[in-house]
């Protein structure tokens, strides 16, 4: 859960990677400074907002902009353990008797914790802050940085878990994950910034 004893007006910035010794060479230091930099994209839509502003939802869409940095955050935590684990790390088990027809249609009987966690990513739930967002947010980053440093080649690749979106047999390298982490979060950059926008005309640039 997010640490909730901080000021909840905190400023709204990641920290980038440092490059050091142990960032072995230059393509993952360019595609960390790249990922930094779409996360600094995303987390400045947020700046100046209180709490109960972070959870408006003031699109047609279920989008807010807490939700959104709490999902970016999740997503780059689980392929960072991608990275570390494999597949394993990314389980996407059903119920028994529960169908994907039936998930895709919302019809199961019951839902997997995953999926419900993954919906709960998209709110600001109940102890949720501002400051306590961006600190988790900080700390997945400062992880990723470790995490990549000590990965020795990035071309190293392991077998994507089972799933629809998965065509059988797909596997991801490192750099495929990094790659996919920069895009996925510019692009709930350009989300959030429509956001902002639409909460109070503030543009994140």
């Amino acid at each position: 859960m997010p640490d909730n004893t901080s000021d909840s007006k905190g400023p709204a910035t990641v920290t980038a990677p440092t490059t050091s010794a142990s960032t072995p060479d230059a393509e993952r230091s360019e595609l960390l400074a790249a990922l930094a930099k779409a996360r600094s994209a995303l987390t400045s839509t947020v700046r100046g907002l209180d709490d109960e502003q972070l959870g408006e939802r003031p699109t047609v869409s279920a989008l807010c902009l807490g939700g959104l940095v709490k999902h970016v955050a999740s997503i780059e935590e689980e392929w960072m353990r991608f990275v570390v684990e494999g597949p394993s790390a990314m389980r996407y088990d059903l119920p028994d008797g529960v169908t994907w027809a039936e998930f895709a249609a919302g019809t199961a009987r019951e839902f997997p914790q995953w999926a419900i966690d993954h919906q709960n990513e998209f709110r600001m739930l109940p102890g949720d802050t501002l400051a306590g967002i961006l600190e988790r947010y900080e700390r997945v980053a400062a992880r990723s940085a470790e995490v990549i440093a000590a990965v020795p080649d990035l071309s190293v690749a392991h077998p994507l878990p089972e799933a629809p979106w998965n065509e059988p047999g797909a596997v991801r390298s490192v750099r495929g994950v990094l790659m996919h982490l920069i895009t996925e979060t510019a692009q709930h950059a350009g989300h959030a910034d429509i956001l902002r926008e639409t909460i109070d005309g503030q543009k994140s640039s």
